[in-house]
């Protein structure tokens, strides 16, 4: 049977987890974070955008397809956990000045998460979501309490409750059991129509990317398995189907299921580079990194870069430069980023993209270059009360 793996459970321990040193000092040298200093960076303007705002909007991604930009999301939502999660689509098209009013592209009966989005070199839009159906025992608590005269009104309204009872009872255990899964949608006209969707091998927050040989790759993890491998599947026909090309070895101590969360990003010499939110005790909550030299098909053993910050986005710039935004869950709460001018080997200092959160509950970046040279960066974030908001940056890198 399945083992239904929860993706986030580390996150509790793992905040208070110390840093591990025993990775390959060789290569830790190398990755370490500060291998060069702080490139010139300027921020131009933050803000949210993310409409309607009576909603939780989470895990979301950006691409860039023509004069537009596009912006998927787990939308709809009451919260970072619940039965509503949809994935939803927000277009700009004076680069993120401003954004339509966000469109529904699929609503299943459990919690549509993650939202993922890579634009193919034929114009092809592929979006990816997992469907989980964890609100069922946070709901089953809740109804439990109640049943010995124990409710929490503090955070569970009668209102609420009866939304969430409700919504557990659109289908059976048994069909909410066969929704699970990890997901792909492709348009082929702009976004105006949709495929029905299609199971993936692996899942991951940001999606495939597309690779120079006009292939894509999708690197991630596998969700609900035994194994629980992390790798890369391969696509030669746009996305329509997907075959699995490559598996991350497991570091000496480490478990497969505590991979999660990757992204990858082309080089200019054709190295695959690809980062891995770590969950295992060495190293937790740490980005590794792995590196594949022939397409995906093998990949070296994940290696700690000691840097603190989690799931990272990877993109390649206009001048060759590999970019890295990721999460920053402690003071200052944010988005961070990084560059490295030798395809992934070293790492600069920081760049504090956003230092103004409140709470842990923000992150999952993702990252635009624009024509004009400068950089978009957006994710999400709790700010105040349970609603969490799309919020972007706009800057420039020297």
């Amino acid at each position: 049977m399945a083992e239904k793996i929860v993706r986030r459970e580390f996150l509790s321990r793992a905040a208070s987890a110390a840093f591990a040193g025993a990775v390959a000092a060789p290569f830790l040298s190398k990755l370490a974070y500060g291998a060069s200093a702080t490139p010139k960076y300027e921020l131009l303007e933050t803000k949210s955008f993310s409409s309607p705002s009576n909603y939780y909007y989470g895990w979301s991604s950006i691409a860039k397809r023509g004069d537009e930009l596009l912006v998927v999301a787990s939308g709809g939502r009451e919260g970072h956990v619940c039965p509503f999660g949809r994935v939803e689509m927000l277009r700009s098209k004076d680069n993120g000045a401003t954004w339509t009013f966000s469109q529904v592209l699929y609503d299943s009966p459990i919690d549509d998460r993650d939202a993922g989005i890579c634009v193919t070199d034929k114009g092809t839009i592929l979006v990816t979501t997992f469907t989980d159906d964890g609100f069922v025992d946070l709901y089953q608590e809740e109804a439990d309490l109640r049943a010995q005269g124990k409710g929490r009104p503090e955070s569970w309204s009668d209102g609420r409750f009866y939304r969430w009872q409700l919504a557990c009872q659109r289908i059976s255990e048994e069909q909410r059991k066969n929704e699970i899964g990890s997901w792909m949608f492709r348009s082929t006209d702009g976004g105006i129509t949709w495929s029905k969707r299609y199971s993936t091998p692996f899942n991951s927050p940001h999606g495939p990317i597309q690779l120079s040989t006009g292939k894509q790759l999708y690197c991630g993890v596998e969700l609900w398995t035994k194994e629980h491998r992390a790798g890369s599947a391969i696509s030669e026909d746009d996305g329509q189907t997907w075959q699995v090309n490559g598996v991350v070895p497991t570091r000496d101590g480490d478990t497969s299921a505590q991979y999660h969360e990757l992204h990858a990003v082309e080089a200019s010499d054709g190295r695959i580079v690809a980062h891995i939110r770590n969950g295992n005790p060495n190293n937790p909550d740490e980005n590794l990194q792995t590196v594949s030299k022939d397409g995906g098909e093998t990949w070296s053993t994940p290696q700690a870069m000691g840097l603190w910050g989690i799931p990272s986005f990877l993109m390649k710039l206009a001048d060759d430069r590999l970019l890295m935004t990721y999460g920053y869950r402690r003071a200052p709460f944010g988005v961070q980023a990084r560059v490295s001018d030798d395809h992934g080997e070293s790492w600069s200092e920081p760049m504090i993209v956003y230092g103004g959160g409140k709470t842990v509950d923000l992150g999952y970046p993702s990252t635009v270059q624009l024509d004009d040279g400068s950089l978009l960066t957006i994710w999400y974030e709790v700010q105040e009360g349970w609603f969490a908001k799309l919020r972007s940056c706009h800057w420039t890198i020297s």
